[in-house]
C-alpha cells in the first residue's frame, strides 16, 4: 500500500460513483416486495409518482462516498476498512420509495441524514435468516469490538441508534456496554479521532443490529499499529469476550506468522476479520489461519423465496471486497480448495456495498454527524461475529473458522454465484461461483447452523 499517517481521516479525497441495480429495483417497484423497516426509517417525497418514473430515477441513481479513516497506512499500520456513503440514493432508499409509491429521497452531499437511509436491524435479520434468534439468543454473551483510538461519543450513540430501533438499552450502568483501552483501563483511554470514530459506530450498531440481546465490548488500542491493535485483541479475550471482531486490514507481510501466534491465536474464541475494501487482493489479519475472513456482498430486496439476493461488491478494480490466496500464512487443516496452497480469503461474507449499505448513528465524526449510511468489510465483519454470538459459546479447543466448513454445500449458508472483485489468473480467487469462491468464501448466514460446532 501507498504509505500515509495512519490516523488521518479521509486520506484518499477522491469520490466513487455506484451504480444501481436499475433491473432489480424496477422489479420491487412493480411488485411492492421488500421487508418492513421500521416506520419512519425513510422519510419519501410526499407527491405521488409513477413504477416507471421511479424505475427511470433510480436507473441513474448512483452514490457517492469516501473512506472513513485512513486509507493507505504506512507500513505496520492497518487501515479501518468502512466507506460513508456522503451523496446519493441507496437501495434501501429506493425500496422505501418503491413500497410507498414515492419518488426516492436523496442524500444530500456531504452530510448526514436526519433518519436513517441504510438497512436497519430488521433487514439485517431478514436478510440472513436471524429474526427468531436475534429475539431469543445472545444473553450473557460478549462480542468485543477492535479498533484504534477513542470514540467519546461512543455510548451515547450507541444508545440514539438502539432507542431508534427500539432495542434494549445497553449501557455502563446496566453491565451490557463497556469500553477499555488496550490494557484494560476505562480511564486512560487512547487520543481520540474522528476518522475511527465512525469506524467504532459502524461495529457497535452492526453488533446491535444482529445480536440484540448480546453485550458489547469495545476495545480501543492507542494507534492503528498492528503490534496495538493485536494487544487490543489480546485485551478483549482476557476480559473473557468469546467473539471478536476486527474491522481493519493492511498488506501481507513476512511478520504475519509472528503476529498469528502472538495476537490472533485464541481457541475457543470466534475472530472475524475484514477482507478488505481494496478489490481483489490479500490482506491482513483476514489473511491469518485463526481467524474467520469475512468478504462482502451487494444486498438487494428481491421477489425470489428468500426475499433477497446477493452478488459479490465490487465497485472498480480498486474498490470492492478483498479476497486471494496468502503469500505467507499456511493453510488452515479445513480449507480443501487446490488453487492455493496457503490461506485463502475469504470463508464467509455479508453486506459490505456502501450502495446497498447499513444505518449508522455516529457524533463524532470529522463532518456528516448524525445518521449515516455506511458500507465496506467493516460492516461484514461484526455482522458475522455478531452471527457467532447468536450461535452460542464456540468448543474450547476450536478454532471458529471451521464451522462454516463443516456447513459447506448445505441450506445454511446462502450460495452467492455472480458478480468478481478484479481479474485475477485462477478464477475462483477473484469470482462467485456455485460453491466456494473467494470474494464470498462459502457464502453469507442463513440462520445458525454454519456458524456453530457440529
Amino acid at each position: 500500500m501507498p504509505t500515509s499517517t495512519p490516523n488521518s481521516p479521509h486520506i484518499r479525497g477522491r469520490w466513487r460513483r455506484i451504480g444501481s441495480a436499475a433491473a432489480a429495483t424496477a422489479a420491487l417497484v412493480l411488485a411492492g416486495l421488500g421487508s418492513a423497516a421500521h416506520a419512519d426509517a425513510a422519510t419519501a417525497a410526499t407527491h405521488k409518482v409513477s413504477a416507471r418514473t421511479i424505475a427511470a430515477q433510480v436507473a441513474k441513481a448512483h452514490v457517492r462516498y469516501e473512506n472513513a479513516c485512513a486509507a493507505h497506512p504506512k507500513k505496520g499500520y492497518a487501515s479501518c476498512d468502512a466507506l460513508r456513503v456522503t451523496g446519493g440514493t441507496t437501495a434501501f432508499m429506493e425500496k422505501q420509495a418503491a413500497l410507498k409509491g414515492v419518488a426516492p429521497k436523496t442524500v444530500k452531499p456531504d452530510a448526514a441524514s436526519d433518519d436513517p437511509t441504510g438497512y436497519g436491524p430488521s433487514d439485517l435479520q431478514s436478510a440472513y435468516g436471524l429474526t427468531d434468534a436475534a429475539s431469543s439468543n445472545g444473553s450473557g454473551e460478549t462480542v468485543a469490538i477492535v479498533d484504534a483510538y477513542d470514540d467519546p461519543n461512543a455510548e451515547a450513540d450507541l444508545a440514539t441508534y438502539r432507542s431508534y430501533y427500539g432495542l434494549p438499552d445497553c449501557t455502563t450502568d446496566n453491565g451490557c456496554f463497556s469500553k477499555v483501552s488496550q490494557t484494560g483501563s476505562t480511564t486512560s483511554l487512547p487520543s481520540a479521532d474522528s476518522g475511527w470514530a465512525g469506524e467504532e459506530s459502524l461495529d457497535l450498531d452492526m453488533v446491535s443490529a444482529v445480536c440484540p440481546n448480546c453485550n458489547i465490548l469495545l476495545v480501543e488500542a492507542k494507534s492503528a499499529s498492528d503490534a496495538n491493535l493485536g494487544t487490543a485483541v489480546n485485551e478483549a479475550v482476557k476480559l473473557g469476550a468469546k467473539f471478536v471482531s476486527n474491522s481493519y486490514g493492511g498488506s501481507e507481510s513476512s511478520s504475519d506468522t509472528t503476529y498469528d501466534s502472538s495476537y490472533y491465536k485464541h481457541p475457543g474464541v470466534a475472530i472475524t476479520a475484514s477482507a478488505g475494501d481494496e478489490g481483489y487482493g490479500a490482506e491482513y489479519p483476514a489473511a491469518s489461519r485463526y481467524v474467520t475472513a469475512v468478504g462482502g456482498t451487494a444486498l438487494n430486496t428481491a421477489s425470489n423465496s428468500r426475499g433477497w439476493t446477493e452478488s459479490v461488491w465490487e465497485t472498480s478494480s480498486t474498490e470492492g471486497t478483498g479476497s486471494g490466496c496468502s503469500s505467507y500464512d499456511a493453510k488452515p487443516s479445513w480449507q480443501t480448495d487446490t488453487g492455493c496452497t496457503k490461506r485463502m480469503i475469504a470463508d464467509v461474507s455479508a453486506v459490505a456495498d456502501p450502495a446497498t449499505g447499513v444505518s449508522v448513528y455516529d457524533s463524532y465524526g470529522s463532518d456528516g454527524t448524525g445518521w449515516n449510511t455506511y458500507g465496506g468489510t467493516s460492516a461484514s465483519s461484526p455482522i458475522i461475529a455478531s452471527v457467532y454470538a447468536l450461535a452460542g459459546t464456540p468448543g474450547s479447543s476450536d478454532y471458529p473458522a471451521q464451522y462454516p466448513y463443516n456447513a459447506a454445500g448445505t441450506s445454511a449458508l446462502n450460495d452467492v454465484t455472480s458478480g468478481s472483485n478484479g481479474t485475477c489468473s485462477t478464477s475462483y480467487f477473484c469470482t462467485a461461483q456455485s460453491g466456494y469462491d473467494g470474494p464470498t468464501g462459502w457464502g453469507t448466514p442463513e440462520g445458525l447452523d454454519a456458524f456453530t460446532a457440529n
